[in-house]
Order: structure tokens, then C-alpha cells, then sequence
């Protein structure tokens, strides 16, 4: 890359004129911003330190180093501190003919045999996905996508919460209403048909506490006394005891979950290396907090319940088993990332799990620790923002969620309606008309997610996703579409074919680039650079805007210069060539957001 010649140069520069070493982060370069003349900048204002001249003194002299140094520069002008470096015409020309080849032109490989563990998803199976999880598994599959190609090896892990009090809830609402309704006898997802018991529940729950309330009980005393909370916690105690008749229910009923998620799992293209249950690690877990406690690391209170003790830390106090000898999250996580590190001792172990959970993965760290595991560095909790829907937040446990298969089945009918009213689909079979709905629908919604930073809480409006002019999936899958109809007119099926035909045909210096060529010449030459700044920041939103920036580029260059048309030869084979460069770039960036483009719309 020609970034590692330029600080390579650099740093040879200030050697050369100054005689003295540069420490390593001194020098930085950056890609000239649009308002100023060129490709490159190099920032000087701290050379000036070295060399005892001004700002503007040392880019000049900089610059004449660099200029005599590399032939891939033209010119460069200094304003400022800044020093402007213009790359030849002929550089940008070679690096078009010479990636025609690369998938993702170049990135440079850091494995070092050890995977990244990344854990998203993690359903609770007393209910089905909603839109939030919709944003975990996107961003957990995203990244995991980003991570491979930038040389990591990922395992995609899902832990299911398959057990716990809220199981126990929806369970206690089946054995009282359920009258042995099924799957399909109800004609309904497994997955649904639990979550529609664990609101039945809650409602009848509620309508306890109020009573409750009314004889003059405080809310939180009433929630513990109320019957319905007092039945879920004796199923949760026979459940942890082995008592064979809950043990079967929950069996049954975490089938009909399981079947229900792999539907809506299929759906939105979403997959895992490996799947773990909450119900196998929270008994290793429990055993490491008892061990802790054995050796002195944790203490117990007079009710026998087992703490850590994180004052210290600067934090509180933390339960990690009930009185009773119930487990809580905390267990079942200790043991999991214990299990975890042994199995495969991971570089990093990432979570991906909402905000909300922020204080428990700090608390989670140090706990580790503080038992003796100094892997626990290694934990990274990849915190996101909440979804919201313009009518505002929504409950599960109140049935006001967005269910991910409803909202999924509203994205294709969104996507056929605005499909057929711009006539996209009047050469379509049935059959293909479906299946580019299904594209669209769900690389609307996903792009939608996607594009937001995941540290942001974010706003989701499903009709505004979808629209073939904006900052969107469907317009960037239009402008791929597009290119290939361009190509497909030309007769060109393979670009390395045509990059080759340029090189033999015309001479190296034949060319000339246009200011809209070169602007979309120098986003490509950006996209190694993206992918690696998405893998650092585990940030699937810097690949959205970057080709969300290449797309509308594109578009402007296709709007307003001839291509086809064009009567220079030389000029309509480089035309084409960086239109299939564009075209698979964009192909690239959205494969990397789990987002599919089709050849035709």
C-alpha cells in the first residue's frame, strides 16, 4: 500500500534532513480532505519539533524530500502544517489494472492461531426474537464476517437462556392454561406459542401484586408474596433438584423454542459454529463460586448465600448463589468463560450484549479475577444501543414487542410494494420477482441497523428503510444492479480479462483521469483500510457509510459521464473496468454485513 511507502519516505526524510529518528506514531497520514488539492496528507506540525523550523517550513522541505523520492507523486502544496501530496494519474491507473484480481485487494493477516470467541444472540426461550435481538444477531454476525477477512480465527457462539426464573414462568403458566396445547395443535411457532404464556403470566402476575398493594403491602413485598412469583420459584428449585416431571416439561417446551429460533435464525441468514445452554455451564459455575468461597477468595452470608466483595474495586457487593443454593447470571457466566478459555484459550472473548449490561460484564471481570484468572483481559463486552420504534420502547413482557418474524414478513411486503410502483420487476418470473423481494426486504432492514454506530441507541422505521434514493440498502443494492447491466451490455463477464486487454493494448502512460474517476479510484483504494478501521472498532457501521459513499459516487459518475458512449476506446475499457472494480467492492462490503446484492432489479 502506498500509505507504508509514504511513512516509510517520511521517516527517511526526517533522518536525511534533520538527522534524527522518528518514534513510531509521530508521523501521521491521512487521506486529503475534499476541500483541498490532493490524495495524501502528511501532518508536520510535530516534525517542526524536530526539525526547529515552522510548520509550513518543514512540509516544504518534506515535501521536495518525497517528491525526488517516489515517483508516485505529481506535486504537493503545504497549507499549513498539512502537507498535500497529489498522486500520478499513473499511479491510480496501475492500482486499477493490478487489483482486478483481488477480492478484497490487500489486508494485512494478524492470526496468531488463536480464535476470537464472539457470543451473540443468546435467546431466552420463555419467548421468541424480537427486534433487538435482530440488532445482536446483525452486529454479531457482521463482525464475526469482519474479523475473518481480517485474518482472525472467530468461533460464532450462541448460549441459550434456557433456564432461570423466566423459563420457570412461562412453564407455570402452560402446567395452569395450558391445557396441552402444542405447536401444532395452535398452528402457531414454537417459539410464539411459549412467549404468549409468559405474557399470560405476567398479567396475571400483576393483577396479584395490585391485589396485594391494595391490603397495604409494599410493591416489592408484594412481588415476592404474590402466589403465581412463589409457584415460578419452587418449579425453578425442583428444576435445579433434577425432579424428573418439571425436568420433561421444560424438555418439551425448550424443543418447540428451539425449532421456532432455527426458523427465524434461517430466515435472517444468521448462523453459529457452536451452541451452548445456560443449563450445562451454570453447574460448573456453581462449583467455581463454592471453590472460591472454600478459598477464602468469596464469603458467605448468615443465609448461607455466597458474595463477592468489590469494594475494594470500587464497586459493590455481588451475589453469586442464593441462599437456597440457586444460581444467578453472574454463575452461569463465570462458569461459561471458564469453560470457554479452557477449551480453546481464546485471544479475546467477545460478548455482544445491549447496554443494559454493561455494569454486570465490569462486574464479570473482575469477579474473574478476583478467583485468580488473570485471562480475565480478555473479556471484551461489545456494548450496543437499544432499538426503538417510533411508537417508543417496547416490553416483552407486556406483549408489546416487534416480533422478528412479523417484522420480516413486513420488510418483503414493504419491499414488493415499492418494488412494483417503480416497475422494477416487470421482466420477472413469479419465482424471481419473490426472491428479489426477500433480497431487498431483508438488506433494507439490515443496512438500516447497520449503518448506526453500535454504541447508539437507534430509531427504526421500517418504511423509511426502505427507499431506492437515500442512505439505504435497497439504493446501494440498485447501484450494483445497475453495474452489472452496464457490464452485461458490454459484453464483459470477467474484469481480469479486460484489466489485461488494457495493459496489452495501450500504452502505460495512455491515460488521463477525470476527477469523478479519480474519486472513486481513491474510495477503492480506501476499502482495506475500512475493513481493518471495522475490525479494530468492531464496528460493522464503517463499512455500511464507506459504501454507502463508493455507491453515491458511482452514481454521480454514472449520471454524468458516458461510459458506453464514449468514443475514446481507451477511455470506455477504464470505465469499465472501474465500474466492475466498484461493483465488487460493493459485492465485498455488504457480504461483510450479511446484506445479498442481485445482478438484476
Amino acid at each position: 500500500m502506498i500509505e507504508k511507502r509514504l511513512l516509510g519516505k517520511t521517516n527517511e526524510a526526517v533522518k536525511a534532513l534533520y538527522q534524527q529518528e522518528v518514534q513510531d506514531g509521530i508521523i501521521r497520514i491521512e487521506k486529503t480532505n475534499r476541500e483541498f488539492q490532493g490524495d495524501f496528507t502528511v501532518i508536520v506540525f510535530q516534525l517542526s519539533r524536530i526539525s526547529h523550523k515552522s510548520p509550513e517550513a518543514t512540509a516544504h522541505e518534506i515535501g521536495k524530500f518525497l517528491l525526488g523520492q517516489l515517483p508516485e507523486i505529481r506535486e504537493f502544496n503545504v497549507v499549513k502544517g498539512f502537507l498535500n501530496l497529489v498522486l500520478t494519474d499513473d499511479y491510480w491507473i496501475g492500482f486499477l489494472l493490478n487489483n482486478a484480481g483481488h477480492e478484497l485487494f490487500s489486508s494485512d493477516a494478524i492470526n496468531d492461531g488463536s480464535p476470537v470467541i464472539v457470543e451473540f444472540s443468546s435467546p431466552n426461550t420463555n419467548k421468541p426474537l424480537h427486534l433487538g435481538h435482530i440488532r445482536n444477531n446483525l452486529l454479531g454476525s457482521s463482525v464475526s464476517e469482519i474479523l475473518k477477512v481480517n485474518g482472525y480465527k472467530v468461533l460464532k457462539v450462541n448460549l441459550v437462556n434456557d433456564r432461570g426464573i423466566h423459563i420457570c414462568k412461562s412453564m407455570l403458566a402452560y402446567r395452569l392454561w395450558g391445557h396441552d396445547e402444542t405447536p401444532g395443535s395452535s398452528g402457531k411457532k414454537g417459539d410464539h406459542l411459549i412467549g404468549d404464556y409468559y405474557v399470560l403470566f405476567e398479567k396475571n402476575y400483576r393483577e396479584q401484586v395490585r391485589e396485594l398493594m391494595g391490603q397495604g403491602i409494599r410493591e416489592e413485598e408484594a412481588e415476592q408474596k404474590a402466589q403465581l412469583m412463589v409457584e415460578a420459584r419452587e418449579i425453578l428449585r425442583k428444576w435445579e433438584s433434577g425432579d424428573p416431571e418439571t425436568i420433561g416439561l421444560w424438555r418439551r417446551m425448550n424443543q418447540w423454542a428451539y425449532e421456532g429460533f432455527d426458523v427465524t435464525y434461517r430466515r435472517l441468514g444468521v448462523s453459529f459454529d457452536k451452541i451452548q445452554y445456560e443449563s450445562d455451564t451454570y453447574l460448573l459455575g456453581r462449583e467455581l463460586v463454592k471453590k472460591g468461597n472454600e478459598e477464602g477468595l468469596l464469603f458467605r452470608k448468615e443465609d448461607g448465600s455466597i458474595w463477592a466483595d468489590l469494594k475494594p474495586e470500587g464497586l459493590d457487593e455481588k451475589l453469586l448463589l442464593r441462599s437456597d443454593g440457586t444460581s444467578v447470571y453472574m454463575t452461569q457466566d463465570i462458569g461459561t468463560a471458564h469453560e470457554r478459555y479452557e477449551s480453546y484459550h481464546p485471544s479475546k472473548l467477545i460478548y455482544v450484549v445491549g447496554n443494559e449490561q454493561n455494569y454486570h460484564f465490569e462486574v464479570l471481570g473482575k469477579v474473574l479475577l478476583k478467583l485468580g484468572y488473570t485471562w480475565s483481559d480478555r473479556i471484551h463486552h461489545m456494548s450496543y444501543g437499544m432499538v426503538e420504534l417510533p411508537e417508543g420502547k417496547m416490553k416483552s413482557r407486556e406483549g408489546t414487542v416487534v416480533d422478528a418474524d412479523d417484522l420480516m414478513d413486513e420488510m418483503f411486503r414493504t419491499a414488493e410494494e415499492t418494488t412494483r410502483v417503480l416497475g422494477k420487476v416487470s421482466e420477472f418470473s413469479d419465482e424471481e420477482a419473490e426472491e428479489l423481494f426477500r433480497v431487498i426486504g431483508l438488506g433494507a432492514l439490515k443496512y438500516f441497523i447497520l449503518k448506526v454506530d453500535p454504541r447508539k441507541n437507534m430509531l427504526f422505521d421500517p418504511a423509511e428503510s426502505i427507499d431506492f434514493n437515500g442512505n439505504t440498502g435497497p439504493f446501494i443494492q440498485y447501484t450494483f444492479a445497475r453495474i452489472q447491466s452496464l457490464l452485461r451490455k458490454a459484453g464483459i463477464t470477467d474484469i481480469r480479462e479486460l484489466a489485461k486487454s488494457i495493459q496489452e493494448g495501450y500504452p502505460a502512460d495512455h491515460g488521463v483521469l477525470i476527477l469523478q474517476e479519480k474519486n472513486i479510484a481513491k474510495l477503492l483504494h480506501q476499502f482495506p483500510v475500512i475493513v481493518k478501521q471495522a475490525g479494530d472498532e468492531l464496528n460493522p457501521s464503517v463499512i455500511a457509510n464507506f459504501v454507502f459513499e463508493l455507491a453515491k459516487e458511482y452514481n454521480q459518475f454514472y449520471q454524468e459521464i458516458p461510459v458506453l458512449k464514449e468514443e475514446d476506446k481507451y477511455k470506455v475499457a477504464l470505465r469499465l473496468l472501474l465500474s466492475g472494480l466498484t461493483g465488487r467492492v460493493i459485492k465485498s462490503s455488504m457480504k461483510l454485513l450479511g446484506i445479498e446484492v442481485p445482478d438484476r432489479m
